[in-house]
């Protein structure tokens, strides 16, 4: 006995083309016509972004008031995070675009969205290790960590590089105390080092290494003297397991290339930017506040190569203008519209079920030609 299925017998060929090329169309249609849809976390990371430019303006006002005026030239968008080429109290090399792109409030978000992939929780401790290098980006963390609940132990320098907190009253030290009086955080550090060389300055002049030790004075923070790298590195682990109260670290966050943070230049480029939830593979070791963390399973946040930061996240590189909070992809991303795609499906299904299982089409052609057919006249025999 043969099998009987369903085929279609007379569909026309103009109407296969009609249904192609509305679906062409309607591809062309949804890959071209997008929406915004708003990114996991998104009112943690407005919130940590209107923090951070609050604390901009903090600090904006501060500068000015003790004398610095901008530089047009370093600091276009005037954010007032951008420091000098060269003071006493600058401790190494700095790239200035990274200076000029990490000046933007809207990393207090990208800080959120690491943390968060972290998997941090309100209450969670998480150790923190800054330099005065990237003021505006250490401003961005502690928005990033109040907004989110987290109890940090931070451990700062108070040196800088290049274009960072470099002014000799206005280091990062000093900047972390007026933020805390004008009650924008409510946490600050429990040690404070020279930073630098070995982390005590070396390479600066005697004069300079005492502006240093005045700045963490004037501060009012605990000073961090060490007499060596391992000495340095070993007293930061104490601090951290003392900070503690017995609870374990969610997650150690660093900010610039402090020396016994990353474990000098060869260290820092160990680990890649962003989020690091295991310790780098390969042959060379390097001893550090941030390998040790990683070797005991705690992820690590590693905040270097800005520009790529930035260009991953959306965020503008060198900005002139301050850029507004709320703006880059890390708040919003573009997606093909769910709404549009479901529409094109449907039309697209209606006219294959009218044209080719209900013989719609043929049916109509039929009607035409009958009717065609009727008008003409009687031909003559």
């Amino acid at each position: 006995m043969k099998k009987l299925y369903w085929r279609p017998q007379r569909v026309s060929l103009k109407l296969l083309w009609v249904v192609a090329l509305v679906g062409i169309s309607g591809l062309i249609a949804v890959e071209n016509y997008r929406v915004r849809e708003q990114q996991p976390f998104y009112v943690e990371k407005m919130r940590a972004a209107k923090l951070a430019k609050r604390a901009f303006e903090v600090i904006l006002q501060e500068r000015l008031r003790l004398g610095h005026p901008l530089d047009a030239e370093a600091d276009p968008a005037g954010t007032g995070l951008i420091g000098d080429l060269l003071t006493p109290v600058t401790t190494n090399p700095g790239h200035l675009p990274a200076k000029q792109t990490s000046a933007n409030p809207n990393f207090a978000a990208v800080i959120v969205h690491l943390l968060m992939r972290a998997g941090v929780e309100p209450g969670d401790r998480v150790a923190v290790g800054v330099s005065g290098s990237f003021p505006a980006l250490n401003i961005c963390l502690y928005a990033a960590m109040k907004e989110l609940e987290l109890k940090p132990v931070i451990i700062s320098s108070a040196g800088s590089s290049q274009w960072g907190a470099n002014f000799q009253d206005f280091m990062w030290p000093i900047m972390e105390k007026v933020l805390e009086e004008k009650r924008v955080f409510p946490f600050r550090s429990v040690a404070v080092s020279r930073g630098g060389i070995d982390d005590r300055g070396l390479g600066l002049t005697k004069s300079a290494r005492k502006l240093l030790d005045h700045a963490i004075e004037i501060s009012g923070a605990p000073p961090l003297f060490v007499a060596n790298y391992d000495e340095g590195l070993q007293k930061r682990m104490e601090i951290f397991q003392e900070q503690s109260e017995g609870d374990d670290y969610a997650v150690y966050i660093n900010v610039g290339g402090g020396t016994t943070s990353v474990g000098t230049k060869v260290g820092k480029k160990l680990f890649k930017p962003g989020l690091n939830r295991y310790p780098p593979r390969g042959p060379i070791a390097i001893d550090s506040v941030m390998s040790r963390f990683a070797s005991d399973g705690v992820p690590v946040i590693h905040l270097i190569q800005i520009d790529t930061l930035a260009t991953y996240y959306g965020l503008p590189s060198s900005p002139t203008t301050m850029p507004k909070v709320g703006e880059g992809k890390i708040f919003y991303r573009e997606v093909h519209s769910p709404l549009l795609a479901l529409i094109v499906l449907l039309i697209i299904t209606a006219l294959l079920v009218a044209f080719v299982r209900l013989d719609w089409g043929y049916r109509l052609f039929a009607a035409n030609k009958r009717d065609t057919g009727s008008n003409k006249p009687e031909r003559m025999v």
